[in-house]
C-alpha cells in the first residue's frame, strides 16, 4: 500500500512568494499543475503543452488532514496482522524538508505515526490479554553513511550485521529494551531522537542525515495448560528515511555532499528492492532477483522479504 501526503507551504516558501501546484482529488488522485501555467496563460508555447500530470495512490492526504487521519489509513490496519505473527514495515519517503519526520515522529501534541501505532498496539494487546501473553522488545537505530548506530546507546556507533540460524540477519550488540506500555516506547523515542544525525542545509534547516528505524519485536504465546503451547514471533519496523536531495539545490560541499550522495544512492536501491519484492508477492516471480546493496538493505529488506504488509507514506 502506498499513501501520499501533501504539506502546506512553510514560512520560507511563503516569504519567497511560492505557490502550491498540488491538488488532491477523491483521496486517491494527485494532480500536479504546470508550475508556470497559472502565471503565464498568455504564453502561446505553454498553451500547447499538457497543463497537469495525474498520479493515483491507495490514499492521498491533502495539507489539511492531520496526524490522526494519516495514522488511521496507513499503519493502523497493520497491527492485527502483526499480532497474528506477520511481519510489517512502514516507510516514510520524500525529498528533504517534505515532512517525513513530522509524519513519523511528530512534535508536541501532534505525535506521529510511530507513537500512535505503539499506542494502538498496546490497546490491542490489552484487549487480547485473556487468551495470549505478549512480550514486546524495542530497538531504535540509524543508518548513517552505511554505518549502523544504536540510538539508545550513543557509544554503539558502528555495529555489525551477523547471520543467525534462527533469526536470520541480526545486528550484533544492538540495545533491545522490553516495553510494557506506550510510555516506555515514547521515552525511548525521545532518547533516540536526541541522538539522531541532523544538520542544516539550504533545502532544510533541520535535515535528517540518516535513516532511522524503530523495530518492535512481538512474541505471542497462547495461554493454557497444553503441553505444546503455540508461540508466534513478528516484527514491526517503522522507518523514517533520510530525505532525497539535489546537490544543486542544497549547495552542499565536503562531508555534506558525501552524505547527500550516500542518501540518494541508498534511496535508489530501496526503490529497486521494493519493486522486485512487490513483483515476487504480486506476480509470483520467485526467481526474481532482489538487488540488496549496503548494510541497511541487507538487514532491513531481507526482513521485509517475508513481510505480509509493506506500507509507504510518501511526502510531497
Amino acid at each position: 500500500m502506498v499513501a501520499v501526503r501533501a504539506r502546506p507551504l512553510n514560512q520560507r516558501e511563503q516569504e519567497y512568494n511560492e505557490y502550491e501546484i498540488i491538488r488532491i482529488l477523491d483521496q486517491r488522485l494527485v494532480v500536479l499543475i504546470d508550475p508556470g501555467y497559472e502565471f503565464n496563460q498568455n504564453d502561446v508555447l505553454r498553451k500547447n503543452r499538457n497543463k497537469e500530470t495525474q498520479y493515483a495512490f491507495d490514499f492521498a492526504f491533502c495539507k489539511n488532514e492531520g496526524q490522526v487521519e494519516v495514522f488511521q489509513k496507513t499503519s493502523y490496519f497493520l497491527l492485527d496482522g502483526v499480532l497474528e505473527g506477520f511481519n510489517a514495515t512502514v516507510f516514510a519517503y520524500g525529498a528533504t524538508g517534505a515532512g517525513k519526520t513530522y509524519t513519523m515522529v511528530g512534535y508536541g501534541d501532534n505525535i506521529g505515526i510511530m507513537s500512535r501505532t505503539m499506542n494502538q498496539l498496546f490497546n490491542l494487546i490489552e484487549k487480547n490479554s485473556q487468551n495470549n501473553e505478549y512480550k514486546i522488545m524495542v530497538s531504535y537505530l540509524e543508518i548513517y553513511n552505511e554505518t549502523i548506530k544504536d540510538l539508545l546507546n550513543s557509544e554503539n556507533k558502528n555495529l555489525d550485521l551477523r547471520e543467525d540460524p534462527n533469526q536470520g540477519v541480526i545486528i550484533a550488540g544492538i540495545t533491545n529494551v522490553q516495553c510494557k506500555n506506550t510510555q516506555n516506547i515514547m521515552a525511548l523515542l525521545k532518547i533516540g531522537n536526541k541522538n539522531r544525525s541532523q544538520d542544516s542545509t539550504n533545502a532544510n534547516e533541520f535535515s535528517s542525515r540518516s535513516h532511522a528505524i524503530l523495530q518492535v519485536e512481538v512474541q505471542i504465546k497462547e495461554k493454557g495448560q497444553a503441553i505444546q503451547q503455540q508461540v508466534k514471533f513478528s516484527k514491526l519496523s517503522m522507518v523514517d528515511l533520510a530525505g532525497s536531495e539535489r546537490a544543486a539545490n542544497t549547495q552542499n560541499k565536503g562531508i555534506r555532499m558525501i552524505e547527500g550522495a550516500k542518501i540518494n544512492q541508498s534511496l535508489l536501491c530501496l526503490g529497486n528492492c521494493i519493486q522486485a519484492l512487490s513483483e515476487i508477492q504480486e506476480k509470483g516471480k520467485q526467481n526474481q532477483f532482489v538487488p540488496y546493496r549496503g548494510r541497511f538493505f541487507r538487514w532491513q529488506l531481507q526482513n521485509c522479504n517475508d513481510c505480509q504488509y509493506i506500507t509507504q507514506c510518501t511526502q510531497l
